[in-house]
């Protein structure tokens, strides 16, 4: 009865954990537009991304340390309502001020940017306070979304960009900048679960000293987990198109769709089938590791293709694993934590990509590269990006190592709980 209460609640979290894809998803796709029209360097439009993901950590940082201060249930309503803002300032500003095309961008960036930070901080602690019989499922379903998501924009955004022209983004903009009022209405109709604040009380200082370890090794492996992930997602379509020689069209639906639907498909999976969150972690970094390794190491178009892929399979539960695993293990978690690990996980979002590319850069530039291509028949570019791939294997192997230690140390945690 009292989770029929929430069921619109829980509709309206959906849906605006769905439309907040298109934040993080369609900037990218409008680049190539953006620089033919308005003429903005490769420098600036990467710019916007880190201007994103530091707005969004500012936020994450903010919530971890003043949560006490927010009417968290009226933030939650306006969330996707600012979404709509950013995006709509993003598309229009440029088209009427041409000359300062840049500055509107970093407007509506920072803007919407406000609003994917707070729904990574809020969305997930309000579906966890819902009453239900099964909260991993939920949990799980409600990040699924976010990857159907992106395959949707993608979908929609390529083929629109391709039939219609790209001096017509800002109409495709205008349009993912509708979509989020629905989730605010939704928001306004239905009422809100309470959400605590994360307490240690009565537990003393080896237990506060517990909890501050037990909480570390979660937002260690939200960090690696999300370097595996989004270093993958942010450079997929680039490598199959300059690396492997694919049309630009179809890697971004082959590969960005792709890697975003398998993400999805995994992240339903888990809420309907799953168990044993840590195994289901240790593998995922396992495999990920292994999918970067074939990317950087193989000459076989197919199978560098196919682990770009099976990228977003295995790192399909490392973000919302690790929240589950948070959950599971360690008692009366509150927003700031749900915070705290939002922060990490964009640090390892802005970080890895970022550092993925500077060994792009790097390797392409070097003695090495323009030595190993006279051998092998490859560019340096193709080179540089396959580096730049086996560098980023050590994210996942390292977070093998967290994963292992977390199993030992909170299989003792709970022994000394019932002991």
């Amino acid at each position: 009865m009292i989770a029929n209460k929430f069921k619109r609640t829980k509709l309206a979290c959906y849906l605006a954990y769905f439309t907040m894809s298109s934040v993080f998803s369609l900037p990218p796709l409008l680049f190539a537009s953006l620089q033919d029209i308005y003429g903005i360097s490769y420098t600036l439009l990467g710019t916007l991304v880190l201007t994103n993901f530091c707005t969004q950590m500012t936020v994450d940082l903010i919530f971890t340390v003043f949560s006490k201060h927010f009417n968290v249930k009226k933030v939650v309503r306006i969330m996707p309502l600012i979404t709509s803002a950013g995006l709509l300032i993003y598309a229009v500003f440029p088209k009427l001020f041409p000359q300062y095309a840049y500055i509107g961008l970093v407007i509506g960036t920072v803007i919407f940017s406000v609003s994917a930070g707070l729904s990574e901080v809020l969305l997930s602690p309000v579906i966890a306070a819902i009453p239900s019989d099964n909260p991993q499922k939920d949990m799980s379903l409600l990040h699924s979304l976010y990857a159907f998501g992106v395959f949707t924009v993608v979908v929609i955004s390529t083929l629109f960009l391709r039939f219609f022209g790209s001096e017509n983004w800002m109409w495709l903009t205008i349009f993912w900048a509708v979509l989020p009022v629905s989730a605010a209405i939704m928001f306004m109709l239905s009422p809100m679960p309470d959400m605590e604040e994360s307490s240690s009380d009565g537990e003393g200082t080896k237990g506060t000293r517990r909890r501050t370890l037990a909480l570390a090794i979660c937002v260690a492996s939200i960090f690696f987990g999300s370097c595996a992930e989004n270093s993958m997602s942010n450079w997929v379509s680039a490598y199959m198109e300059n690396a492997l020689q694919i049309d630009k069209a179809v890697g971004d639906i082959l590969g960005m769709a792709m890697f975003a639907i398998l993400l999805g498909i995994a992240r339903i999976s888990y809420a309907k089938f799953g168990k044993n969150i840590m195994r289901v972690l240790l593998c995922g970094m396992a495999g990920a590791a292994v999918c970067y390794l074939v990317t950087g190491l193989s000459s076989n178009v197919a199978f560098a293709f196919a682990a770009c892929i099976l990228t977003g399979l295995f790192t399909s539960m490392l973000w919302p694993g690790t929240l589950i695993m948070m959950e599971e293990n360690i008692p009366g978690i509150g927003v700031a934590a749900y915070a705290l690990m939002a922060s990490s996980g964009d640090l390892g979002a802005s970080v890895a990509p970022q550092l993925l590319g500077i060994v792009v850069d790097k390797v392409a530039e070097s003695s090495f590269a323009a030595e190993l291509a006279a051998s092998t028949g490859l560019m340096t570019e193709q080179i540089g990006l396959k580096a730049g791939m086996l560098v980023t294997a050590i994210y996942p192997l390292l977070g093998i190592g967290v994963i292992i230690f977390a199993m030992h140390y909170f299989k003792k945690m709970k022994g000394d709980y019932h002991g």
